[in-house]
């Protein structure tokens, strides 16, 4: 006679409960850690960079006939032509880098109270991004020269680019931290998402479903 087979082996619903309950309460300080622990290595494998920025001024090429709100108007405009080719071109023969790649690490900002253009470049190597910096303000000096005949104003550099000594890229404690709000953000998100159990459970195995509600007596 063969013997029947044997049963799965079933937990009981209150000890499953209990390590829903217990799950629950630990997916948020998981995903803390999970995307601390992220984060962290993240920003030990980035390799570091570094920015070093220069600063060119516009002003009236003609004192005589002196303007601020032409210099601060051409200033603006200086400002969005930065990572022209044309200037560019020449920032290459500056600093020996390609201009792929000056466009990708050269950025301008300017100032809507002062005729300033603020010129970062961000490099790996502190030597590199000072370069750059210089080489591109001197190249948009140097197109600013070619037409002040034309437009009135001329670019003069205000202040040079330093080597910077310290790196401007998030540090890993940093990202170790954005890491973690992010895991535990994210923890939160899936609370917020899991599905929700209509009936309530007594732990015998029966749902309690909520009962008719009592007629109301006939008014007579």
């Amino acid at each position: 006679m063969s013997d029947s087979p044997s049963s799965p082996v079933r937990l009981p619903r209150p000890m499953l409960a209990r390590a829903g309950r217990l799950l629950l309460r630990w997916i948020i300080p998981a995903g803390a850690l999970v995307g601390a622990a992220a984060g962290g290595v993240y920003g030990a494998v980035t390799p570091a960079r570094y920015t070093a920025t220069s600063y060119v001024i516009a002003v009236p090429a003609d004192r005589a006939k002196a303007d601020s709100a032409t210099a601060l108007g051409f200033a603006q405009g200086y400002g969005r032509v930065v990572t022209d080719p044309a200037v560019l071109g020449q920032a290459q023969a500056r600093s020996g880098v390609p201009v792929q790649k000056l466009r990708s690490s050269v950025q301008a900002a300017t100032s809507p109270d002062a005729p300033m253009i603020a010129i970062s470049a961000t490099s790996e190597r502190p030597g590199r991004a000072a370069a750059i910096a210089n080489a591109v303000s001197g190249a948009l000096t140097q197109q600013a020269d070619r037409t002040r005949k034309d437009t009135g104003v001329a670019l003069v550099g205000l202040s040079r680019a330093l080597t910077p000594t310290a790196p401007s890229s998030e540090s890993p404690a940093l990202t170790s931290l954005v890491g973690a709000g992010a895991g535990g953000l994210l923890g939160g998100l899936a609370l917020l998402a899991r599905p929700r159990r209509a009936a309530v459970d007594d732990g015998t195995g029966r749902a309690q479903l909520p009962g008719p509600a009592p007629a109301a007596e006939a008014v007579r």
